[in-house]
């Protein structure tokens, strides 16, 4: 009997979990990489499931957090990129933070060595004519985007996503800076001091936004409209809304303690959070920005702690594609119009590598049960992958879509709790204990035979 094939474009989150899933539902899989003969600005190697921004997954709360949720869920469902980043794991508080070289080195030589797996490397410029799906990301190449575009009868829609600058740990001024997680979060000394604070009083840091904002920035090509995701806004987007916005956001000062000076309080704090397991690199928290090169020495040497620190990778923006899911794609994440193609990854309009990888750990299962003649149940929206992908599949208001993480306002709310602030524990608790119920479930349940 010959094997199904499913073709999945893109080796990013996305692309390398669907290809794993549907490998271990059996199917024969190749797996289109265009790096490393087609590369991008912001990618350095030519590994699968390279990480570009951040170095974290986010929260690992399964319990009162809505994406650490979302991790216990795909580890459940035998997720190649959770268990991965586990066993990479880097100290980090209460967050999931990678060595980021390392875990991508080893989901490439897991899905090379996969039996079911076949990567190829190049450029895919036209839609598939087969089973496919298109885990692209941020960076679809343009020819790919053309063709989508062409498909769909839209023009793709874009926003601008930033990329933070990474210092070597060697050169920060540790007579100024001290490692402290905000609250003293983490279970072991390590992760306590998984990040490095670099305090500001109220002058400094009028300084360094009087400097933000004079300093050169990235221009944008003629057409094209800077429409930033919330939750990667550039440090300078926010220090334009208001002078304070930086001090109340990544800049916050409490939580934290200064063993240099205790009885003071910083007016602000800039927080590094370790980027690799030798604890050589830090990545600066929040600060991505499009700034120009020249601007980004001179305006982050202004941080106490960081007058001399040199920079393993400065801060960048690029532009990042996403379709309108909601109006393109159906309930089984299949192209309306050519529903043989599934959207997996960021291109449908999820933000954050683990909300990207969910969704391709959902396209890989519901496209081996379909080549295989069966249909999955829907997953329960109560879930957190359930209520994810029906966010972008319908519950979203299409004309308005904007990409958007994972959080419980996107699940159906638990009847009988108490409302406010003052509820928010158990209210959160009860809505993991109901999605865990469910995904147990849901991942037991018997496949239909497809209609």
């Amino acid at each position: 009997m010959t094997k199904k094939t499913l073709q999945i474009i893109g080796g990013g989150m996305a692309g390398s979990e669907a290809a794993w899933q549907a490998a271990n539902a059996g199917i024969s899989v190749i797996l289109h990489e265009m790096r490393p003969d087609v590369g991008t600005f912001a990618h350095r190697t030519g590994s699968l499931a390279e990480m570009v921004c951040s170095n974290s997954f986010r929260s690992d709360d399964h319990e009162q957090n809505a994406v650490g949720l979302l991790h216990w869920e795909m580890h459940r469902a035998g997720s190649i990129i959770m268990d991965t980043a586990y066993a990479h794991r880097l100290p980090a508080g209460g967050a999931l933070a990678v060595d980021r070289d390392p875990f991508a080195e080893a989901v490439t030589a897991k899905l090379r060595a996969h039996p079911n797996i076949t990567v190829v490397a190049g450029e895919v410029s036209a839609l598939p004519d087969g089973p496919a799906i298109i885990a692209t990301g941020p960076l679809t190449s343009s020819p790919l985007a053309m063709a989508i575009a062409a498909e769909t009868g839209q023009d793709a829609l874009a926003f601008f996503d930033a990329i933070a600058p990474i210092v070597y740990a060697d050169t920060i001024d540790m007579n100024i800076a001290w490692e402290q997680s905000r609250y003293d979060k983490g279970e072991t000394e390590a992760e306590q001091r998984a990040y490095i604070n670099c305090p500001m009083t109220r002058d400094e840091y009028d300084a360094f936004i009087d400097a933000l904002l004079a300093a050169d920035k990235t221009e944008f090509h003629e057409g094209e409209s800077a429409g930033y995701f919330d939750g990667c806004l550039p440090i300078e987007v926010m220090a334009e809304r208001g002078r304070e916005t930086l001090r109340h956001g990544p800049m916050k000062p409490v939580g934290l303690t200064n063993p240099h000076d205790p009885l003071v309080k910083p007016w602000a704090v800039v927080q590094l959070r370790r980027d690799n397991a030798l604890g050589t690199l830090y990545n600066i928290v929040g600060f991505q920005t499009k700034m120009k090169y020249g601007a980004q020495t001179s305006v982050f040497k202004m941080i106490p702690g960081l007058q001399d620190a040199s920079f393993a990778r400065l801060g960048g923006i690029h532009r990042n594609t996403f379709i309108n899911s909601p109006t393109l794609l159906d309930d089984q994440m299949r192209l309306r119009t050519r529903p043989h193609i599934r959207f997996a990854g960021q291109i449908t309009g999820v933000e954050g590598y683990v909300e990207s990888a969910a969704m391709g750990l959902l396209a890989g299962r519901l496209a081996a049960a379909e080549l295989c003649g069966r249909r999955l149940a829907p997953v329960p929206q109560v879930t957190a992958m359930g209520a994810l992908v029906h966010h972008i599949t319908g519950g979203a208001e299409a004309k308005s879509f904007q990409p958007m993480n994972v959080n419980f306002g996107l699940f159906p709310p638990v009847e009988g709790l108490k409302a406010g602030r003052r509820g928010r524990k158990d209210r959160y608790k009860a809505y993991t204990d109901r999605a865990k119920a469910a995904w147990v479930d849901w991942l037991g349940s018997p496949q239909a035979d497809a209609a």
